[in-house]
């Protein structure tokens, strides 16, 4: 299975980002996140579209160590060179990008740490099927950035939950459907 999630902000002892999330203190949130991890089977891959980690660096690489899965990082704004080679000896990978695309069936997705607007084809059928994956804001909101077709995973839009790649495509096929008849109901008046 692949899942996703952003801004897990391991270590990053400040109230403004653990009490939104539901936690007295950092300690807490860093031991949720971990838990959610282990969760995790050996052979799944979970992305993690930057920020994984703020302040105590060694702390942090200590709970990643931990995450059973193979794991891959896409940089954020926080991931500075130096937690990028920290990064390297735990996951042992050879790059660390700041965006990468994937394809899953027919579907294609854009993996940034920033919202960015994508999908502009001329085959409609790929335009559909096309939408950058995100983090960055902290927002609860997943279908914030929607109208550029970005769809974020990060912690906050997921109630402290990583998101699996089969209930995005599923969010994203009922989100577009909600939105078709809402415009049917506006159009027929009722």
């Amino acid at each position: 299975m692949i899942y996703f999630s952003s801004d897990l902000h391991l270590c990053h002892n400040k109230e403004f980002l653990y009490k939104p999330r539901g936690y007295d203190n950092v300690d807490d949130m860093n031991a949720e996140i971990l838990a959610i991890a282990k969760a995790l089977d050996p052979r799944d891959t979970l992305y993690l579209l930057g920020d994984l980690m703020l302040n105590d660096d060694d702390t942090a690489c200590e709970i990643l160590r931990q995450f059973p899965c193979q794991v891959k990082v896409i940089r954020g704004n926080h991931d500075s060179d130096q937690r990028i080679e920290k990064y390297k000896e735990i996951f042992n990978l050879k790059e660390i990008p700041y965006a990468d695309v994937i394809k899953y069936g027919k579907w294609r997705f854009y993996l940034s740490h920033f919202p960015t607007k994508v999908g502009n084809y001329d085959d409609e059928e790929l335009h559909k099927k096309f939408y950058c994956l995100c983090g960055h804001t902290h927002t609860q909101d997943r279908w914030r950035d929607f109208s550029d077709k970005c769809y974020h995973v990060e912690l906050d839009a997921h109630n402290m939950k990583f998101v699996s790649i089969e209930n995005i495509i599923q969010d994203i096929q009922r989100y577009r459907q909600q939105q078709v008849e809402e415009i049917w109901k506006w159009a027929l008046g009722t």
